[in-house]
């Protein structure tokens, strides 16, 4: 028998964003009620690997409320927003960090308005990792991995994967989808890269049934307050996984694969046309 494990994705813990990023924002307050409510309740963060680890080992337990706090892309609002919250609380989590603008800026999130957004140090990143809370990778430069060739793929999946351990001192064991966004073919790459788990999307409670390099995450939002976190927690009007990939997915990746081809092919012409 399956047992629900609620995994809870979050991006920035923050009081100002953008019209077209603000989905994306949870506010400090409201992010500190979620986790007292977290607390309250008796439940019991573990991290994505641990979670990683009772999907394939018959003897690993979890605990008897268990959920999995993540955090995508590695903004700089996580040192200042979330860690203290999670610390106050003794807190288990993933943060899944954007290697490649360690140190500088949201550079991909400039269509967004959020083009300048502060992102961690290398600093800041050791000393989260010190602290108890796992640091998986989520690319190099957060693509839609599903539309690159095998080989820019295989770069975004496996050198980020070395550059957070060389900072970290440590093994990186979890890597999430930028975007959500994967296909069989990426999934095999995270698998080969020497990951032993990886976090897609979804909106759906996750399951100890479920695909672990796939994992069903549940979105929290800028509107997510604290009954329909409550809800959310104990999967109310949640699908449960493993899902399978719906057609509309599949679709929607060949447009996107599409696009992302004619636009190379514009950037071909342009740098032949172009004189020297």
């Amino acid at each position: 028998m399956s047992v629900q494990v609620p995994i809870l994705l979050y991006h920035s813990i923050s009081e100002e964003a953008t019209p077209q990023f603000r989905k994306w924002t949870v506010r400090g307050e409201t992010f500190a009620a979620h986790m007292a409510y977290l607390h309250d309740c008796q439940y019991t963060p573990i991290t994505v690997t641990q979670l990683a680890q009772a999907l394939t080992d018959t003897g690993a337990r979890l605990p008897e409320r268990p959920v999995v706090l993540t955090f995508d892309d590695g903004l700089a609002d996580f040192y200042t927003g979330a860690l203290p919250v999670l610390k106050r609380y003794g807190f288990a989590a993933t943060l899944y960090i954007t290697a490649g603008f360690v140190g500088g800026i949201s550079r991909w999130l400039h269509p967004m308005g959020e083009g300048e957004r502060p992102m961690l140090s290398w600093a800041q990143v050791a000393e989260i990792s010190a602290s108890g809370i796992e640091c998986g990778a989520h690319s190099r430069s957060h693509p839609e991995l599903d539309t690159l060739s095998p080989l820019a793929a295989w770069d975004e999946i496996a050198c980020s994967k070395i550059e957070l351990e060389q900072h970290i001192g440590r093994p990186v064991e979890t890597f999430a989808y930028p975007h959500g966004y994967y296909s069989p073919a990426v999934r095999r790459l995270v698998q080969e890269a020497g990951y032993s788990s990886a976090c897609a999307v979804k909106h759906a409670m996750s399951t100890t049934a479920d695909d672990r390099f796939a994992l069903a995450r549940i979105i929290i939002a800028v509107d997510t307050d604290l009954d329909n976190f409550a809800r959310l927690v104990a999967g109310q009007g949640l699908t449960v996984a493993p899902t399978r990939e719906r057609m509309r997915t599949v679709g929607w990746r060949f447009v996107r694969r599409m696009t992302m081809m004619l636009k190379r092919e514009g950037s071909h012409r342009c740098q032949i046309s172009t004189p020297c």
